[in-house]
């Protein structure tokens, strides 16, 4: 009985000093320090000198400074690549370098290009060589058309000397049309003759230009149409 008295009194007592204390023992509790981040591995570099010794050194390499140096992490992986540090000369020249490359490279596709159209126009060796003929036909059609008008005009000069016998083939005794007629019949042969010399270059341009198309075009045929492979 004494006890459940004594418990009866001391109960308002802890009411009143449980609170006042909790705040005491929280801030006796070990405090949580906030882990610090790891330090970020070192990074490596790497290059192959003028010399074609591979160094390595924990920051970009002075030896290597034209050539180009990697960054490696831990593992060994490659992180990036440094560009060598070029002087305006050498910008300029791999600039030249590279345009010149880059030239080359449309150079190339415009001719695999060309190469395209031709064989799209030329399928075997049967249709390239009948376009050839039909391309010289046309030439030798206008070198007689020119021929027979060379024809004509030897007609016309027979008929002017007939004139010229009734004063002895002296032009200078014959009349202002007569020699007008002369004159106008020479200039005309000499026309005609240059045309017919033209096309006559023409026709060698025609087969130039079918022979080269010809060899180029065995390089891209097939066996069966002509090529050479």
């Amino acid at each position: 009985m004494p006890v459940r008295k004594f418990d009866q009194a001391a109960r308002p007592f802890a009411t009143a000093v449980l609170p006042l204390l909790l705040p005491l023992a929280a801030a006796l509790l070990p405090v949580a320090v906030p882990a610090q981040p790891a330090p970020a591995p070192a990074a490596i570099y790497s290059c192959t000198d003028a010399r074609g010794r591979t160094l390595t050194a924990d920051r970009p390499i002075a030896e290597c400074i034209d050539r180009e140096q990697r960054e490696l992490s831990p593992s060994g992986t490659t992180r990036r690549k440094i560009e060598p540090t070029y002087t305006a000369r050498e910008l300029a020249e791999r600039e030249d370098r590279a345009r010149e490359a880059a030239l080359q490279a449309a150079r190339l596709i415009d001719e695999r290009r060309r190469e395209r159209a031709l064989l799209v126009r030329y399928p075997n060796v049967t249709v390239h060589e009948r376009e050839r003929k039909e391309a010289l036909v046309q030439i030798d059609a206008v070198i007689q058309a020119a021929q027979k008008r060379l024809a004509e005009l030897a007609e016309d000069r027979k008929k002017i000397d007939e004139e010229l016998e009734f004063y002895k083939h002296d032009i200078s005794k014959a009349p202002g049309a007569v020699r007008r007629k002369l004159e106008d019949n020479a200039q005309s042969v000499a026309v005609q003759n240059r045309f017919i010399g033209e096309q006559e270059d023409e026709k060698k341009r025609v087969n130039a230009r079918f022979d080269e198309e010809r060899a180029r075009l065995k390089q891209i045929w097939s066996p069966q149409n002509g090529g050479n492979k």
